[in-house]
């Protein structure tokens, strides 16, 4: 068994695994902008800092505080938007914790005061409505925490854990969303590791068109690519929209001959689905470190041939 073309192989399986990888991620990025659910999930938490009753407005009053507005990321309309360039803005993203800090002070009344006595303090929390940011001050006032720098200070190191809890369940959602959609590009495409495999070990103008394309990805750096590119990578490998364009079913009716060929086609897509849904960042940089050190070795023996001439 030839070393190097093992490695042929497994470069091919990796080209592939990064096309099909970056066709997930720009999906997922398009859904994620349309549903805005970074915003969202940042939503969730401001709610449990300020309530989530209906007749609450300390949401909409800390939102539009001029400070947060100024962080609403600027995104088209609709799909139909880049034709017009019509752009609006779409809920918050993501808020720095001392900024966020400073607009949670401001609508609670607490950023033009200096010191306050406990009296004072506790009948200015008692008028907002119930949320996990007033027990908080409630809790830290039962301390005997009256300082407001003392409070700005566990205020912050309190947001500081709630936006982290906000980016955790973006992106275990984004995770979950990844590796559903994995699944049904790998079906869409019918991309069976396994079959795969076998082609580019048995197929040397395959293997060339592997190394071909893997240069081409490590020499753009991981620059994104369009769907439309993407899906031509995968033409190069005979890889096309539609599993049974490429599909080689048994010829035989042979009840023992189909089975092991189902068992084999759910393994083949299953690797190719868990490959998949580990990003086209992990196949990227996987990629470079097979394809570098060849170019590296290369120059290397080209500079010295240079030098003896």
């Amino acid at each position: 068994m030839s070393i190097p073309q093992v490695l042929e192989v497994a470069v091919g399986l990796i080209v592939v695994y990064y096309v099909l990888g970056s066709i997930v991620s720009t999906i997922t990025q398009w859904i994620n902008e349309i549903l805005e659910s970074r915003g969202k999930a940042l939503e969730q938490y401001l709610i449990k800092l300020v309530g989530e009753h209906a007749e609450n407005k300390y949401l909409n009053d800390l939102v539009n505080l001029p400070q947060l507005q100024a962080l609403r990321p600027i995104r088209y309309k609709g799909f139909f938007s880049i034709f017009s360039s019509a752009t609006e803005p779409k809920k918050l993203e993501k808020i720095p914790v001392s900024t966020l800090v400073d607009a949670y002070f401001d609508i609670v009344g607490l950023t033009s005061k200096k010191e306050m006595d406990l009296l004072q303090l506790a009948e200015l929390i008692d008028k907002l409505p119930d949320s996990e940011g007033k027990k908080s001050f409630i809790n830290w006032i039962n301390q005997g925490v009256t300082s407001i720098t003392d409070l700005r200070a566990r205020t912050t190191a309190y947001f500081t854990g709630m936006m982290e809890q906000a980016a955790a369940t973006f992106r275990a959602r984004a995770r979950s969303f990844v590796i559903m959609l994995s699944i049904g590009v790998t079906v869409l495409f019918g991309t069976d590791s396994i079959q795969l495999a076998k082609a580019l070990w048995t197929n040397v103008e395959l293997r060339a068109i592997a190394a071909a394309q893997a240069s081409a990805v490590v020499a753009r750096e991981g620059a994104a690519s369009d769907l439309t590119d993407l899906i031509n990578s995968l033409g190069e490998f005979s890889i096309k929209i539609g599993w049974w364009q490429t599909q080689q079913f048994p010829e035989s009716s042979d009840l023992g001959g189909w089975a092991l060929f189902v068992l084999l086609k759910v393994l083949g897509l299953g690797i190719t689905a868990i490959a998949v849904s580990q990003g086209a960042s992990f196949w990227y940089d996987l990629l470079k470190k097979l394809v570098s050190p060849t170019k590296a070795s290369g120059s290397g023996s080209s500079s010295s041939s240079e030098a003896k001439g």
